[in-house]
């Protein structure tokens, strides 16, 4: 796969105003012909110390019968969504545009060389690491990164349970606004096992839900609501980050990036 790591490689080469001379950052040319669209992969005269420079070598990656342009503007910096949306077209290489008007392209796409990082979470209320991890994504904050989201979501409305955790989640039954009178069955982690042990004693049972239960993948990135499990580290036996149950968006992306670059280094 040929994907520019920054569009700032990418120059439109519709006219020639400088002659047979490219930006000097360009690496690749998109060019309009009478048949279509190629792409050519260009070196600039390294000897040359202006901003234009002539072109030493070129060749041509793909021809107009193998590209085409993706019909709608694009957020660019969302590398994987791109790959995607490229493997989802009949072409070798596809063009797209940015919502800044910034080209680029994906030749031969393929998703393989992206990490594989899964998001665990429950829901309801709304699973808010999940929505801000695909939120952020879509923004392109974590293009640079070539990584893929994996989401596993748990869903305590299929848990058969007399308590649930908060009445912000719906339920009508819940620890949070009920007085418990022993033997419940409570859907809920480790911090309502503890606020129902200090209220009510330890007549109860329950279904742990708690996101990092689920944990069977790495790298991951969990949420919890017990403080003094954030942080990047291991949880049975997979590496991984958690995140507190209201973290902050800024966290979230800060996370992401510590863990992908802590488990590149290992």
């Amino acid at each position: 796969m040929i994907f520019p790591e920054q569009c700032k490689f990418v120059g439109f080469a519709s006219t020639k105003p400088c002659g047979d001379r490219v930006y000097f950052l360009s690496r690749y040319l998109v060019r309009e012909t009478s048949d279509g669209f190629e792409v050519l992969e260009v070196t600039g005269d390294p000897g040359e110390k202006g901003m234009m420079r002539h072109i030493v070598s070129s060749r041509v990656l793909a021809g107009p019968s193998e590209i085409c342009r993706y019909p709608e503007k694009v957020q660019i910096h969302d590398r994987a969504c791109l790959v995607r949306l490229a493997l989802g077209t009949s072409c070798r290489c596809t063009l797209f545009v940015g919502f800044d008007e910034h080209l680029t392209f994906v030749l031969d796409p393929d998703l393989s060389g992206f990490l594989p990082v899964h998001v665990y979470d429950a829901m309801p209320p709304a699973p808010s690491l999940s929505s801000s991890i695909r939120e952020l994504e879509a923004a392109g904050f974590f293009g640079e990164l070539s990584v893929i989201f994996s989401h596993h979501m748990r869903d305590i409305t299929q848990i058969s349970a007399d308590i649930y955790p908060c009445r912000a989640a719906g339920f009508t039954r819940t620890l949070d606004a009920d007085t418990m009178t022993g033997g419940e069955r409570l859907a809920a982690c480790l911090t309502g096992s503890q606020l129902y042990t200090e209220c009510y004693g330890k007549d109860f049972s329950i279904e742990n839900i708690c996101p990092l239960e689920s944990v069977d993948n790495e790298p991951f990135i969990a949420r919890c609501c017990r403080g003094e499990r954030e942080g990047i580290g291991t949880w049975n036996g997979k590496f991984g980050v958690v995140v507190h149950w209201g973290a902050s968006p800024a966290q979230i992306a800060s996370s992401v990036t510590e863990l992908v670059h802590r488990w590149r280094a290992r």
